[in-house]
């Protein structure tokens, strides 16, 4: 049986939705393996999301299926995307896993993989904090948590702003949010879909 792979992303203006196109595409380079990029049910109404002018940006993927908590259990993998908000995860994101308890308390997540990766508007704001707190849930739910190795050029790279750290790919809109995530960062984050979905594979193909 095919290893399953789960692209969870919550993403406001963009930026992580290009984040988890990438990283799907990533897990889709892995001979056998089934990807779905599922989104994360909004919590904020339609006028609030026109005031703060995510109502365009979110169209992209607005035809995309809304992750579903009882879904989550049958991934061989779940790789979640999310915004930093204060150097922790968004609302939407936590709210998601709030509602796992149940998965939890059946031991549904035990021994899958996951990972995470994240969108911060300055240099310094929290991508490293986002997913080293995000780790903490996915811990508590027995899950095998995966990063980005430093054999991964991008993690060394000074000449530019660029996100990525070993705990995940990460991309910077910038304070106003203009800045779009280079061709570098989505490169680490095709990397660490695929890294992703070749340990889900061999630990479902018993090669682990």
């Amino acid at each position: 049986m095919p290893a399953k792979v789960q692209v969870v992303f919550y993403s406001m203006y963009g930026h992580i939705h290009q984040m988890a196109q990438a990283v799907a595409s990533g897990a889709a380079e892995v001979p056998g393996v089934q990807v779905e990029l599922l989104q994360v049910e909004e919590l904020l109404s339609p006028e609030v999301l026109e005031k703060m002018g995510a109502t365009a940006t979110r169209q992209a993927f607005a035809s995309l299926p809304v992750a579903q908590v009882e879904h989550l259990a049958e991934a061989d993998a779940l790789i979640f995307g999310t915004p930093t908000r204060f150097g922790m995860m968004c609302a939407q994101m936590r709210s998601l896993l709030d509602r796992t308890g149940g998965l939890w308390a059946k031991g549904a997540l035990i021994n899958k993989v996951g990972s995470v990766f994240t969108s911060t508007g300055t240099q310094h704001g929290g991508q490293e904090s986002t997913i080293l707190s995000f780790h903490t849930t996915l811990l508590h739910q027995g899950m095998i948590v995966v990063g980005v190795p430093y054999s991964q050029p991008q993690l060394s790279e000074i000449k530019q702003i660029s996100g990525g750290s070993p705990y995940g790919a990460s991309t910077l809109a910038g304070p106003d949010g203009s800045r779009q995530p280079s061709p570098g960062e989505l490169e680490l984050a095709r990397y660490q879909g695929r890294r992703v979905a070749e340990i889900a594979s061999a630990l479902k193909g018993g090669g682990l």
